[in-house]
């Protein structure tokens, strides 16, 4: 397995020129998709050919195509039919390319995963590659108007669905509360030594620093997980030893249309990665000795952000 660095190199093309020709129509079209260097490059470094990735939350299935076409097995869990038809699809695309490996897609709540998945793969998996749904202000794409002939842009794609059920709609100490749930599960998954690979982002709600990868660890460590690193993943290409930025015009509107009402939001550059190591011990073992159930991860605080920093938030 290649040697695990703090900065991933995940972006020297942008995320749409690693998708061509990988992924079926219509995938463009979901919010939140995980950047494939960034599933690619975990899944080379923590896992070797055949093994099992897991992705709990899979959206379109980025986890999945990557680990088919890196030689590995792989399980997605997605809670819309939608998104979860659209995985499959990208995923029997992936493995009629490979013939290697395969895949399952299943539709269901990812607080659910022991009860969809099979026992027999309990305890099995060696990765589990995912993202939490969060800051709706990154989310989405924008479209000039003057296609329609007026004037300015509208923001499409900027929803999971219309489902209140879906954690994306819920808010933050819910989702919280949801993540530690989903862990949890993932880590009967996992076998002994099997990594969590989550990458996050903070984000900024009426001017306030959203610090979601320091929630996400605290979360992980009330799911029974170990942190073991934290790395940055970079969204950004390097060039003669600089970076150099791929921002959406929807990202570029918005950091415009928040400098001008004095929030100091820049560009985002790249996403934090957090990896968690299931610690050895007995699978069916509570992470808590709670009565009722894992420990919550810790009630979640927002905060300020005035000064520069590497989020992206200066």
């Amino acid at each position: 397995m290649p040697h695990s660095d703090s900065v991933w190199n995940t972006a020297p093309t942008s995320a749409p020129a690693q998708r061509k020709d990988r992924y079926v129509p219509g995938s463009a079209a979901h919010p939140a998709k995980m950047h494939p260097g960034i599933a690619a490059h975990a899944i080379a470094t923590y896992t070797k050919p055949g093994d099992l990735v897991l992705d709990p939350m899979c959206g379109i299935g980025t986890t999945l195509v990557e680990a088919l076409h890196l030689g590995r097995n792989a399980i997605g869990i997605e809670y819309e039919p939608k998104w979860a038809n659209l995985a499959s699809r990208n995923a029997t695309f992936a493995s009629d390319a490979e013939g290697k490996c395969t895949s399952t897609v299943r539709c269901a709540d990812a607080r659910r995963l022991t009860e969809v998945i099979p026992t027999t793969l309990h305890g099995e998996v060696n990765l589990v590659v995912t993202s939490p749904p969060y800051g709706p202000s990154v989310h989405g794409q924008v479209r000039s108007t003057r296609e329609t002939g007026e004037r300015g842009v509208v923001k499409k794609d900027f929803r999971y669905s219309h489902d209140p059920a879906n954690l994306a709609h819920v808010p933050t100490a819910h989702l919280l509360d949801a993540f530690t749930e989903i862990l949890v599960q993932c880590r009967t998954m996992l076998r002994p030594g099997g990594k969590a690979v989550v990458t996050t982002r903070p984000w900024r709600e009426r001017g306030e620093l959203i610090d979601l990868p320091s929630a996400v660890i605290a979360a992980g460590k009330a799911a029974g997980l170990t942190p073991t690193e934290r790395c940055v993943a970079l969204l950004a290409g390097i060039r003669n030893g600089r970076l150099v930025t791929r921002p959406s015009f929807f990202q570029m509107k918005n950091v415009r249309d928040a400098r001008r009402r004095g929030i100091p939001l820049s560009v985002v550059q790249h996403e934090d990665v957090l990896i968690f190591t299931r610690s050895g011990g007995c699978l069916r073992k509570p992470p808590s000795t709670n009565s009722n159930g894992p420990t919550p991860a810790p009630a979640f605080r927002s905060r300020t952000c005035t000064q520069r920093c590497r989020h992206g938030c200066q």
